[in-house]
């Protein structure tokens, strides 16, 4: 047997004591050696990359210098008072054709302005409210004309307007669908609207002669509807051929603007109640019109007001004297102006007529405004 020597025997206790701090479990042994506990080696970062010097900052402008209070009234007032600027020839002759002349008949209505104070209109002696007077005087001779000429341009309105109206929507409705040659048809039926008012009036001149005429030429030789020619432009007959003559030269421009307004109805209102059952009456009825309410306002208006103070019309068709039945409101204030010579009656029929025209429109526009509010 052999001897340990004590060199072996101090390797073996230091290898067991290693192995002890090795394992987990010899801290919880009694008795055994404590050791200090290892810890996980941390990953090595990677160096950051150099950074670039940074650049001077430029020195700071100087500010500009405010600008003083003389201009900058005089910027705002170049920002502020263009758009007035450029409206400032439009309102120049607005005043020069509308408002001054309409303000020198105001102040002429209240004149006793006759032939003898043409050249100095101004001198003219002052007749009050006078002018006024003898054209609200229905029992005397200036008020009764007055009263008749207004009645029949009333007559006369209506039917035109309802007439051009009728047809312009009728025209428009048919056109409303895309088929070939439609374009055509449309520019074929705004001739007699681009046509000038004399020459349209001039050719229905032409056209209502009682010898050489084509209207009778159509209605007694080919037609058969009259056993002998009628007078178009003398007796009864003379304001059918005024209303005719208007209805011809105003309804293309209702089939425009009606035309223009069934553009912005939509073509899925048709399409659905078409699915309902709808008919073509029905979908008129119930969608075109409605729809078309706020451009019929507009429209019914405008023609109003132009065939109420027509004055081209009937003047071209009948001369200086109109017959009776077809002597508008505008001939019997032109034949009292310049035909008997007394400018300042005239200028109070104007007047009257001027304010008229307001009521009425001032009228219209409430009742359409309060209906168009109601079924909002």
């Amino acid at each position: 047997m052999s001897r340990s020597s004590p060199e072996a025997a101090d390797s073996a206790e230091a290898s067991d004591s290693a192995e002890a701090s090795d394992s987990p479990d010899t801290a919880a042994v009694p008795g055994a050696r404590a050791t200090r506990p290892t810890t996980a080696a941390r990953p090595a970062t990677a160096p950051r990359p150099p950074t670039a010097p940074r650049r001077p900052s430029a020195p700071r402008r100087p500010s500009a210098p405010r600008p003083s209070i003389p201009a900058r009234a005089a910027q705002r007032v170049r920002r502020v008072g263009l758009p007035y600027l450029l409206l400032l020839p439009a309102v120049l002759f607005e005043l020069l054709v509308h408002v001054v002349p309409m303000l020198v008949g105001i102040f002429m209505s209240f004149k006793q302005l006759t032939e003898f104070f043409i050249r100095n209109w101004t001198a003219a002696p002052s007749a009050g409210l006078d002018n006024y007077r003898f054209a609200l005087n229905f029992n005397g001779a200036i008020g009764s004309m007055l009263l008749h000429s207004f009645l029949v341009t009333c007559g006369f309105t209506v039917l035109t307007v309802g007439i051009s109206w009728l047809f312009g929507t009728g025209a428009a409705l048919l056109m409303q669908d895309p088929f070939r040659g439609r374009g055509l048809l449309r520019t074929y039926f705004l001739v007699p609207y681009a046509l000038p008012a004399y020459t349209a009036a001039i050719t229905w001149e032409f056209m209502f002669q009682r010898d050489t005429g084509l209207v009778n030429r159509l209605l007694v030789d080919d037609l058969h509807l009259f056993h002998t020619a009628p007078f178009w432009l003398i007796g009864g007959n003379s304001f059918w051929a005024l209303v005719v003559t208007a209805v011809w030269r105003t309804w293309p421009f209702a089939f425009l603007v009606i035309t223009a307004g069934l553009q912005n109805i939509p073509g899925d209102l048709y399409e659905a109640a078409a699915i309902d059952g709808a008919g073509v009456w029905r979908r008129i009825r119930s969608i075109t019109l409605p729809q078309l309410r706020p451009v019929n306002q507009v429209l019914v208006l405008v023609l109003f007001l132009w065939n109420f103070n027509d004055f081209n019309t009937p003047y071209v068709l009948f001369g200086n004297v109109p017959p009776p039945q077809a002597n508008l409101i505008s001939l019997q204030i032109y034949d009292t102006s310049f035909q008997n010579w007394n400018f300042g009656s005239g200028s109070a029929m104007s007047v009257l007529l001027l304010l008229f025209l307001l009521v009425v429109t001032a009228v219209y526009l409430l009742v359409t405004n309060r209906r168009r509010k109601a079924d909002a």
